[in-house]
């Protein structure tokens, strides 16, 4: 490429002809040299065809000849070409040194050298012609110089025509620049537009493609984040120190090598500024490669990294506000309810709809039996199952206290697990349930699909399942404290006001029942005999065998100081003497220091005039004190 800031001077005559034409007062200069001689060989084939039928042709052989005696181009007859040159050199040496036309003999050739000048200093020869024959005359000579003319003529034509060929590509050169300019500009305010990463990528990826439409590019991302984009693939760190696209990663650096079939293999590193997100990779032919283009590729690779990471952050933000919300939203509804079995169902079909998950199971920690009973599950056969604390991923869960995510279990099923098989799970998440420092229980949510968890997912079941257990602490609280506000704290037995709400609600809606109510005879001599302590394992004694003669669904309570009270629903006041009698056997029978007990029975059904509870208890009572009245340890019905 030549220079163009010094253009010779113009003439004042024809201002604006010169102007246009500036390049005719070019000459050669030391840029030239490289393209010299391609450009005489050129001139000199011009010039023979322009010349075609000219004596010189046949009289004589003709040499072009460097300043370093280089015969760029032979023509004419040629008979001794060994002599002819020898003394054809000879003369264009002379030729040179002089400036002037020169004439050299030498075994018996003659050879006459025509200087050819510079056309700006016409002193200053680039390039000699020399005639070579056995005799060279006036005429010959005077061929030689005209040649000479008309040659310089075709060499500056040329010159010229490279000129105007260099301005062109110069100018090509330029408008291809601000071109591509302007589309890497273009390129970097639409990937700065682009909120998400899926955008900012593909904008990426349809710029090369505008920019170098015969390329294949690749982007290689060391994120998870691929969104089925065939060019967008994982980054490989098989072999770091030598694979090229780990190492642009890892040096953070472009490069580029030349591959087989003229292909330039080019890579640049995605940069944002906190870290290197990948390597765009480019394979495209050399000849459409400038190593210049090296900085504007860096450039769109850089923004690219700086989009890309907000575009992250952006969905990051995104992710974090939807998930606050839906903590907010479970946190909400697991306050509601204050029931630990709700709760438990609550979250089993919240963390389904969450996750989009095919199966969830729920497990409770039983410190008693030191084992996990599934308190709610989306495969009811699972229900009130107990587990191990070394079984499955629940004893993995269970001495690790962290969570645990398994990609595919069919692969990684050095845990075996029954609730993982009988719900065909391939994908797990779990996480344990804490209390304080302890594990309360253990969430697990599964799906069919293996690789179906993302470490999103596997973070946000770790937050979910600290609200899901502050839930069940606080409905276990509650659970608590209505058991002791409705239990005597002594006997475990019901509290008197709930023996009374329970027998209200039974008749609303049963057809009959029966209440007995029991005494322990003679109990302050008990007390005032052995001591307050033994009259309350008493007690507790009798509380027990009461407990331990009446069903699940009946209702025993403590009525106050030595008596207690049983509500029977759905009995008659037949098989209601009948487990009164049983409890009064076995009083007598088991109890140390041995009592014994009396009963009254009452009951009612729907055909009687008035049933409410006070009466029940007061038919009760009276029958009570006829036991009492007429020998104790026995059993009067009201």
């Amino acid at each position: 490429m030549r220079d163009f800031s010094s253009n010779a001077e113009v003439s004042a005559s024809s201002p604006a002809r010169l102007q246009e034409l500036w390049y005719e007062f070019e000459d050669i200069n030391d840029n030239d040299i490289p393209y010299l001689i391609a450009l005489l060989k050129d001139s000199f084939h011009d010039w023979m065809a322009e010349s075609n039928g000219l004596p010189l042709f046949s009289q004589s052989a003709l040499y072009l000849i460097s300043p370093d005696m280089i015969v760029i181009s032979t023509a004419g007859t040629v008979r001794d070409e060994t002599s002819q040159i020898a003394v054809a050199q000879r003369a264009a040496c002379l030729s040179f040194d002089t400036h002037v036309i020169e004439k050299v003999e030498h075994d018996g050739w003659l050879a006459v050298a025509v200087p050819i000048m510079r056309r700006t200093d016409n002193s200053l020869p680039f390039v000699v012609i020399t005639a070579c024959a056995e005799v060279v005359d006036e005429a010959i000579t005077a061929q030689l110089q005209s040649a000479s003319f008309h040659l310089r003529n075709c060499f500056y034509r040329r010159f010229e025509r490279m000129f105007v060929k260099d301005i062109l590509k110069a100018q090509r050169e330029s408008e291809q620049e601000a071109n591509n300019r302007a589309s890497w500009f273009a390129a970097a305010k639409r990937l700065y537009d682009g909120i998400d990463v899926a955008s900012v990528l593909s904008e990426m990826m349809n710029s090369l493609i505008t920019l170098y439409p015969e390329s294949q590019i690749r982007l290689y991302l060391s994120q998870d984040h691929l969104e089925g984009d065939p060019r967008v693939q994982s980054l490989q760190f098989n072999h770091p120190t030598g694979d090229f696209v780990a190492k642009s990663f890892l040096e953070a650096k472009p490069n580029s090598r030349m591959r087989e079939h003229g292909q330039m293999d080019v890579v640049v590193p995605m940069t944002g500024k906190q870290a290197v997100y990948g390597v765009l990779r480019l394979k495209l032919p050399a000849t459409q490669w400038n190593h210049a283009d090296f900085t504007a590729l860096t450039l769109l690779a850089d923004t690219a990294g700086n989009a890309f990471e907000n575009a992250k952050l952006y969905e990051q933000s995104n992710v974090m506000i939807g998930e606050l919300r839906l903590i907010n939203e479970l946190t909400k509804r697991l306050n509601q309810s204050l029931k630990l079995k709700d709760v438990f169902h609550y979250t089993t079909s919240e963390l389904i709809r969450i996750y989009e998950a095919d199966c969830c199971c729920l497990l409770s920690y039983d410190p008693l039996q030191q084992q996990f009973v599934v308190m709610s599950s989306s495969l009811p056969s699972f229900e009130n199952e107990h587990f191990s604390t070394e079984y499955g991923f629940t004893g993995v869960v269970y001495r690790s206290q962290e969570p645990v995510i398994i990609s595919d279990y069919l692969i990684n099923n050095s845990v075996s697990s029954r609730w993982m098989d009988e719900t065909g799970s391939r994908s797990l998440i779990a996480a344990p349930i804490l209390a304080g420092s302890e594990v309360a229980g253990i969430i697990l949510v599964g799906h069919r699909m293996p690789h179906y968890f993302s470490y999103d997912n596997y973070k946000l079941l770790q937050v979910l399942s600290s609200h899901i257990g502050l839930a069940m602490s606080n409905a276990s609280l509650h659970a608590e404290v209505r058991r002791m506000v409705i239990t005597d704290h002594l006997t475990n037995l019901s509290a008197r006001h709930y023996l009374n709400d329970r027998i209200q609600r039974k008749q609303r809606t049963d057809r009959c029942g029966s209440l007995i109510l029991v005494d322990i005879d003679k109990f302050k001599d008990v007390n005032d005999t052995f001591g307050h302590q033994v009259g309350d394992r008493i007690l507790v004694q009798v509380a027990d065998i009461i407990k331990s003669s009446i069903r699940g669904t009946d209702t025993a309570a403590r009525w106050g100081g030595e008596e207690m009270a049983v509500y029977l629903p759905e009995i008659r006041r037949e098989q209601a003497y009948r487990i009164a009698e049983r409890i009064r056997m076995k009083v007598e029978e088991e109890t140390d220091p041995k009592v014994t007990v009396s009963c009254g029975l009452s009951e009612w059904t729907f055909e009687d005039e008035k049933v409410s509870v006070e009466a029940l208890f007061y038919r009760a009572d009276m029958a009570l004190y006829q036991a009492k009245h007429n020998g104790r340890n026995c059993i009067y019905v009201g």
